[in-house]
């Protein structure tokens, strides 16, 4: 993979994964529950494709490493639920904008939790960002569905921006497709008796759209990404899924018709802004050894 291809896989993935609230929202007869558990069982597949054909040199497992992996999957499994139950009650738009906001819980958390000061650049990441949110909320009304779908889209921004740091603290031990096939296990494990009962009443078509979810929107997006590491830097990365939430919000506007307000636009994007200035900002700063952030 040179430089030109190693990009042109990077805009992929993250039209992949900007892709995942159209999937989800797609699948009408099912559930949350039941989409995330398809997605996980259908990523594990293309994951271990992926790892058979590059031989990543897989590690042995640890104690800390299954406790790690086994609370990455938690996290990631409330992280999918609470993210496609915002889709369903917000529209794509509102949750994949909710969602945005894990980059300033991040910050914010890593200090609390690491004891690291926050840069100036950082600071203004979760202003602009809150900023942001209060633009794309039309009125701050708890009975209204868009704020009921934003507030479910900040859980799932929160719980990632948690899984970001607790890959964070075993980075470098595991190679990232191995951790994250294990944490999707993890993921269709925690959801196996809630998904069970209702497997039968799904839609064949909507089983359609779970396993592009799952093979496309997480094994092949996170592959592409991890692959293209390899030549690309991680600022470059960075500023590349920045794109995620506008992939997401024009495919949805297309097939949706969900029309965003121009108030709407201008709060993502500022997000989005905040998101890639704080990326290139960062880079040009000593690293903290934190993995480059991943799509939905």
């Amino acid at each position: 993979m040179n430089h030109r291809t190693a990009l042109g896989a990077l805009h992929i993935g993250a039209l992949f994964f900007g892709l995942t609230g159209v999937f989800g929202k797609l699948a009408a007869s099912a559930s949350p529950a039941i989409i995330v558990f398809g997605r996980a069982a259908f990523a594990v597949l293309a994951l271990a494709l992926f790892a058979s054909l590059t031989g990543p040199g897989w590690q042995r497992l640890s104690g800390q490493d299954v406790r790690r992996l086994l609370l990455g999957g938690m996290l990631l499994t409330g992280h999918w639920v609470s993210f496609f139950v915002a889709v369903k009650v917000g529209g794509v738009a509102i949750a994949t904008l909710g969602f945005a906001s894990f980059p300033a819980f991040t910050v914010i958390l890593e200090g609390l939790l690491f004891r690291e000061r926050i840069r100036r650049n950082e600071a203004m990441l979760v202003l602009l960002v809150s900023i942001g949110l209060m633009l794309v909320t039309p009125a701050f009304d708890l009975a209204s569905q868009a704020t009921g779908g934003l507030l479910w889209a900040l859980l799932s921004g929160l719980l990632f921006a948690l899984l970001s740091l607790t890959n964070r603290a075993g980075s470098g031990r595991l190679p990232a497709v191995q951790a994250a096939l294990w944490q999707n296990l993890v993921v269709g494990l925690c959801l196996l008796a809630f998904a069970a009962p209702g497997l039968g009443e799904v839609a064949s078509r909507d089983w359609l759209w779970i396993a592009l979810l799952g093979i496309f929107c997480t094994g092949v997006a996170h592959s592409l990404f991890v692959a293209s590491l390899a030549v690309i830097k991680a600022r470059t990365a960075a500023v590349v899924f920045g794109m995620e939430p506008v992939y997401g919000i024009a495919v949805a506007w297309v097939v949706f018709a969900e029309t965003p307000t121009l108030r709407m636009l201008l709060g993502g994007a500022l997000i989005i802004f905040a998101i890639v200035l704080s990326s290139r900002l960062a880079a040009e700063q000593p690293p903290r050894q934190r993995p480059a952030a991943e799509g939905t």
